[in-house]
């Protein structure tokens, strides 16, 4: 009885760090500034005006830290497992009738048993997340890969939901419209929740918590 006081301070505590874990404006996850500024515009000529060119023949696309690049979620991922076990095991044992002193003796006995067991298991899980988000280039590897990261955070009527994905391109798979597909990221890290009303009501509750710790199955 001593400990149920101290489980119970356990599980509001585990409750309210689950809650309050995921905040907005963290620094993790917060935008790269460019390494460098950009040139300065100096006047050299009547003509030519330095940091004032236009590039005609170079795209768009992120290669640089500081620039963003659209990631599509096309993530679907489906499993299935099952399982079936079987045993069984029979014995017996007889005694015959013997014989003590030249007397017979009626003492014939027979022992048998068996034992059966047959379980099976099955489980499916299903999975599929859609949409778009724009992350940052926040390192440039020697080798020219880009490591990204960001968030997004969407405030609805009944509490927010947010989206963070970090992992590491290719340029040579981020598209014409500086895109690229969420499968094409290497280590990726993809994270979907919510905070609010809904998130709360799709979550047990304290007491539950607390029997699901204490419970002996």
């Amino acid at each position: 009885m001593t400990r149920i006081p101290t489980l119970l301070s356990l599980t509001l505590l585990t409750g309210c760090m689950a809650n309050h874990a995921v905040k907005q404006d963290d620094s993790a996850w917060a935008p790269v500034e460019p390494l460098t500024p950009p040139p300065q515009a100096t006047a050299s000529g009547s003509i030519f005006q330095a940091g004032s060119g236009l590039v005609l023949y170079a795209d768009q696309r992120a290669r640089q830290v500081g620039d963003t690049v659209t990631v599509n979620l096309v993530e679907r991922t489906d499993a299935t497992k099952s399982s079936s076990t079987s045993s069984g095991k029979e014995t017996s044992l007889s005694l015959p009738t013997g014989t003590f002193l030249g007397r017979p003796l009626d003492f014939s006995t027979s022992l048998s048993g068996s034992q059966d067991f047959e379980g099976k298991g099955a489980s499916s899980q299903s999975n599929r997340l859609s949409g778009s988000i724009t992350v940052t280039v926040h390192e440039v590897l020697p080798n020219g890969n880009l490591r990204v990261r960001g968030e997004k955070w969407m405030t609805l009527n009944q509490g927010e939901e947010f989206i963070r994905v970090a992992g590491m391109i290719r340029p040579r798979d981020i598209g014409p419209d500086n895109s690229v597909p969420s499968f094409r990221l290497a280590d990726a890290r993809i994270t979907y929740s919510g905070k609010g009303t809904l998130a709360d009501a799709n979550q047990i509750g304290w007491l539950g918590r607390l029997f699901q710790i204490i419970s002996p199955l």
